[in-house]
């Protein structure tokens, strides 16, 4: 559990680097975004931000339904296609374009703090318990954390490194 916050706390803190002190019109402007599983979505800073939001908000989600003793939505087969990630992704971000940037980050700052408190929230023994969801790759809290919060085929928790290009130096770091 305490890897997960940290790799997380890391994660997204350097997203929040990146776009600190950076005016609205360099956070629109065209960056370059290294590409995911699901292909290339984000054109900007702030696609990147509406992004790995969504996917946080999504994820924060999985781990309030687990606890309450439900699975979300987003565990269905249905939704655990590539076709259905990609309209995922591009919704996401075309979501978060239409948001004056200070709200976007803000509500980025706001969804990071709640996941972290939500994975801390755990302890090591709540980590290990059993979810009860049915699903093959969550059949404890952790592994539920682990398959949602994890870039397919990358190390686990790690999403912002990975579309910024750094995940080779941070966990060199770690």
């Amino acid at each position: 559990m305490g890897k997960a916050a940290r790799r997380v706390r890391v994660d997204r803190g350097l997203l929040l680097a990146e776009v600190a002190q950076r005016s609205e019109e360099d956070l629109i402007a065209g960056y370059s975004v290294a590409g995911g599983p699901l292909g290339d979505f984000c054109e900007s800073l702030r696609d990147l931000v509406a992004h790995v939001l969504m996917w946080d908000e999504i994820n924060l989600a999985v781990l309030t339904e687990a606890r309450l003793g439900r699975a979300h939505w987003s565990l269905r087969s249905a939704w655990e296609t590539r076709e259905a990630g990609q309209l995922l992704n591009k919704s996401g971000v075309a979501a978060g374009r239409d948001l004056p940037v200070d709200l976007l980050t803000d509500r980025y700052a706001a969804v990071q703090e709640a996941l972290l408190a939500e994975l801390r929230s755990y302890g090591e023994d709540g980590w290990r318990a059993p979810t009860g969801l049915g699903h093959p790759q969550a059949t404890s809290v952790g592994s539920l954390a682990q398959y949602v919060m994890s870039v397919p085929n990358a190390a686990p928790y790690w999403h912002a490194a990975i579309h910024l290009g750094r995940l080779t130096a941070v966990e060199a770091a770690r």
